[in-house]
């Protein structure tokens, strides 16, 4: 993908604003997928039990709800170990106290009353597993949550029965809640989403509102990409920063005019994160720097209530051998950022772009302990790939993968059978780029497309309202 204007205007009045006390939280992503193979983690110690998720998350997870919700957790220990005994998960806001003062956070804690767990709380490991019965979390929507609020049920362990040890680090767990009893539900039946990239310098966003389909009535597009930001080096004040052009800065002034109405009827909005030909990448960052790089970031998502990041590493310029704040461009640099911003804002979307020729294509390594499936919501594929990611992002299951991208403003060439990949193979998510109504090719290629997509993942009918918005700033 490639950004046509390179002209930026500096964000600095934004980060002004919350420097002046305006914190405003965002949507929370949904937690999705079926349970995968615990082998792609590696365990916190050799005999060490740790908490995880239904999809393998350890520490934290991040949910939406309507009226009511549940999530399982489960009790795990490596698998050379052999261990029974008994914990209970329990509500503990001292969990997330304590989170908050070592983030410099203000989540507020989901109420208690509103909160059950089944078993009693109660998870055991017998001889031979290494993995104990699930417990369900549940939860419910009540009059005393504050709409558009990020809630978090602090959960705590401790051993009830046998000689368990429990990791310090990932016997606890937060579930990031959001209630949206109040927002339409778009979710398809089958999970499948679509992820609409929009080149907003030439693409009005709201254009994702003219699609439906017929059967549910529901939007075709789930999620929406402002591409996109850039990542800069300001050399005056010897910083990593990001800038704006004037399309994405309109756009984000006037939030309640182009985004609101996309969140208001479900979708998510992410902020695209592009290198831009300066010494600074999403891939060259020293620990420290992307640590507090991804601070800033986090500043951005509160300001303009975006939903998360979608990080595309293509057009840097590093310098070689690299300053100080800055190391050789690389993969484990780029998951360390994807890995900050995660740990900044866990209640927001992480997504990376799986382009083979860079260095967001493949995260191997852990980061801190942690393999990319705690931390990468969900990876785009580049146009037209089709391989299974599970190698590239260890831990990241098939929901979390987007295969297929197409390019719309080219229109290149695709084939039915390769959408029918992504339903049948389990996969979750498929991007398209430039989708624009307003566009020469869009009867003849762009809308046939989005038929076929409506047929193939949700067996259903592509509806165009006609009604095409322009760019109109």
């Amino acid at each position: 993908m490639k950004e046509l204007n390179t002209k930026k205007i500096n964000i600095l009045a934004g980060l002004l604003l919350i420097c002046g006390g305006l914190f405003i939280s965002c949507n929370d992503d949904i937690s999705v997928g079926s349970q995968i193979d615990e082998d792609n983690y590696a365990p916190v110690s050799d005999q060490l039990a740790f908490v995880m998720n239904g999809q393998g998350r350890k520490q934290t997870t991040s949910i939406e709800f309507r009226e009511e919700g549940s999530t399982e957790l489960y009790l795990s220990i490596p698998n050379n170990t052999s261990e029974n005994g008994s914990v209970r998960f329990t509500y503990n806001k001292s969990v997330l106290d304590a989170y908050n003062s070592a983030n410099e956070s203000q989540y507020a804690a989901f109420p208690e009353n509103l909160v059950t767990f089944g078993e009693n709380g109660v998870a055991t490991l017998s001889d031979g597993n290494n993995k104990s019965n699930g417990v369900t979390v549940h939860f419910k929507s009540g009059e005393s949550l504050v709409p558009n609020t990020t809630y978090v049920i602090p959960v705590a362990t401790e051993v009830t029965s046998g000689d368990l040890k429990l990791s310090e680090d990932q016997s606890n767990f937060l579930i990031f809640l959001k209630d949206f009893t109040n927002i339409p539900d778009i979710n398809k039946a089958n999970g499948i989403k679509i992820i609409s990239c929009m080149e907003v310098n030439n693409t009005n966003p709201l254009n994702n509102l003219c699609f439906t389909l017929a059967g549910t009535g529901q939007y075709a597009v789930d999620l929406v990409i402002l591409f996109s930001a850039n990542v800069n080096y300001n050399t005056e004040e010897g910083r990593v920063y990001i800038h704006f052009n004037e399309n994405v800065q309109h756009i984000l002034d006037n939030r309640e005019k182009y985004i609101v109405p996309l969140q208001a009827r479900g979708m998510k909005v992410i902020l695209g994160l592009l290198d831009n030909h300066d010494r600074a990448s999403v891939a060259n960052l020293a620990d420290d720097t992307a640590r507090e790089f991804a601070k800033d970031i986090k500043v951005i998502c509160d300001t303009y209530q975006l939903d998360g990041i979608f990080l595309d590493e293509e057009y840097s310029s590093p310098i070689t051998p690299p300053p100080a704040g800055f190391v050789t461009p690389s993969y484990d640099a780029a998951a360390r950022l994807a890995y900050e911003i995660k740990r900044a804002m866990p209640d927001r979307l992480m997504c990376v772009y799986a382009y083979n020729r860079s260095f967001t294509w493949q995260f191997p390594n852990p980061v801190d302990g942690v393999y990319a499936g705690d931390f990468v919501d969900w990876a785009i594929h580049d146009y037209r790939g089709t391989a299974d990611l599970s190698s590239n992002y260890p831990g990241l299951q098939r929901s979390g993968m987007a295969l297929y991208s197409l390019e719309f403003a080219q229109g290149t060439r695709y084939r039915d059978e390769n959408l029918q990949i992504i339903r049948d193979g389990g996969y979750g998510v498929h991007m398209i780029f430039s989708m624009d109504p307003n566009a020469g090719n869009f009867e003849s290629y762009q809308k046939k497309a989005l038929q076929d997509m409506a047929r193939i993942f949700f067996d259903d009918e592509l509806v165009y309202n006609g009604e095409p918005y322009k760019k109109d700033w």
